[in-house]
């Protein structure tokens, strides 16, 4: 069965406007990242938002939990911001038993070249074929659960939640 991809915008989507510095939204760049990636993967994709996730609001949260829980698929993957990623996850994490669902994004823009956003979808893809049902956070090759990540804003990267 295909793998469910709902895009919510973040990082991961945005353009740079060369004229007035500015990072905006045009579209996803998803489908141009499977193929410059040769992915052999069934996929569904459904842009839901495309904002950055320090404007999301629980009323956008709560509309991707909606589609999680809506979806045929069993696999899902959300490309999201990083600075309220882990939010959406402890949003998602109590309410989904029967799904894997990942979440992940990228620290850089994926038009820039240099960015990890290639490298966290690919494996966002694969922990969402591998992982049992839950809700999952997947940055630079790393795997976490929902309860327990954060992004550590300091270093760049996200870490497991210290208690």
């Amino acid at each position: 069965m295909a793998i469910k991809v709902i895009v919510t915008g973040g990082t991961f989507d945005k353009e740079y406007n060369e004229l007035n510095g500015e990072l905006f939204f045009r579209d996803t760049h998803l489908r141009e990242m499977l193929s410059l990636g040769r992915s052999r993967v069934s996929v569904n994709v459904k842009t839901l938002l495309m904002i950055d996730s320090l404007f999301m609001t629980a009323a956008h949260r709560k509309k991707i939990l909606r589609e999680c829980l809506a979806s045929k698929e069993h696999s899902i993957v959300i490309t999201h911001g990083t600075d309220t990623m882990p939010e959406t996850a402890r949003l998602l994490g109590p309410e989904i038993k029967n799904k894997t669902v990942v979440l992940t994004g990228a620290m850089v823009p994926y038009k820039f070249g240099s960015s990890d956003g290639m490298f966290n979808l690919g494996s966002a893809l694969s922990f969402a074929q591998t992982l049992p049902p839950g809700v999952y956070i997947a940055m630079n090759g790393r795997c976490f659960n929902w309860y327990n990540v954060r992004k550590n804003k300091t270093k760049g990267e996200f870490e497991e939640q210290k208690a």
